[in-house]
């Protein structure tokens, strides 16, 4: 298969992630169909992104006539089963191995031989999942950056099975949406995350250990090294449940007592203070006013 035979996406996943990859897919002039098993996130999708894909209209990065030409390509189901005319389905689940290689067996006796499947995780195997499909060969990891209408990058990575033909197909797939393809190989957390996670991990040790505020600790981020989130602030954007997931995939993948996650995270992740999606983690969201740090 080559990207000019590409029509119709599936996304697995009506969260931030597989929202923002619909948008995208559909702006650049695909069909995409949604699939999330919980009814109320497939029945809000097409209304999310409506609303996201407005917001980017009154800001200029899209014209009127383009949302008018993208929203009519999306629909959304919580049956897995319209994925069979799919040409690739882009698994976008929470970053959990068991809960994506669950979906990854029930996916594969639906689609047509020639499908490709691509995984958006942010650090696990890509060999480990493919290993769960009847298609290792047309597997690959296709790693979107959050937000996904905004961020240029998409990691792309080859499991020890994937072939030429489908790393070369989704990486042009990457192109034709407006995004620039990286390749990585297929370790723990890949490029970004394997940089990216220990900075905000040690971040949280720094709040841990006394040794800045929540406050201090992202505005020296931010003031002394033009970040435009602060760590902390940004662990609540990603999420802090995924961020611990991530960390966990480097600590346990690589064996380094460097990659421990910070306990205070683990607290956090155990309270529900889970950033930005539950109102809370290291700054509460819950005012009207300013978010306020928790610590």
């Amino acid at each position: 298969m080559s990207v000019d035979t590409i029509q119709k996406i599936g996304i697995i996943g009506a969260g931030q992630m597989g929202l923002g990859i619909a948008q995208v897919s559909a702006l650049s002039g695909y069909e995409v169909h949604i699939m999330d098993s919980v009814a109320s996130q497939a029945e809000a999708a097409i209304g999310t992104i409506e609303q996201k894909m407005i917001r980017r209209v009154e800001r200029g990065k899209i014209t009127q006539a383009e949302l008018d030409s993208a929203l009519p390509l999306i629909s959304a189901s919580t049956n897995m089963a319209a994925f069979s005319d799919a040409d690739i389905v882009i698994e976008a689940a929470i970053e959990n191995e068991e809960i994506k290689k669950s979906i990854l067996r029930q996916l594969c006796p639906v689609l047509k031989p020639s499908a490709i499947i691509a995984s958006n995780t942010s650090s696990i195997s890509i060999t480990r999942l493919a290993a769960q499909t009847d298609r290792p060969d047309q597997f690959v990891g296709m790693h979107f950056m959050n937000p996904v209408p905004a961020m240029e990058l998409v990691e792309m990575i080859r499991g020890i099975a994937t072939s030429p033909e489908t790393f070369k197909t989704v990486s042009d797939l990457a192109k034709r949406m407006g995004k620039s393809p990286v390749s990585a190989e297929d370790f723990p957390a890949f490029i970004v995350n394997r940089i990216l996670m220990p900075m905000i991990n040690e971040a949280v040790y720094t709040l841990y250990e006394g040794v800045g505020s929540v406050s201090a600790t992202d505005n020296a981020m931010k003031m002394g090294l033009h970040h435009p989130m602060g760590p902390l602030e940004l662990a609540d954007f990603i999420g802090l449940d995924t961020f611990l997931a991530v960390v966990n995939v480097l600590h346990e993948g690589l064996a380094d007592s460097k990659y421990r996650p910070c306990p205070l995270l683990v607290k956090y992740v155990e309270a529900g203070w889970l950033g930005r999606k539950t109102g809370k983690g290291f700054y509460d969201y819950t005012g009207d006013g300013d978010p306020i740090p928790t610590r």
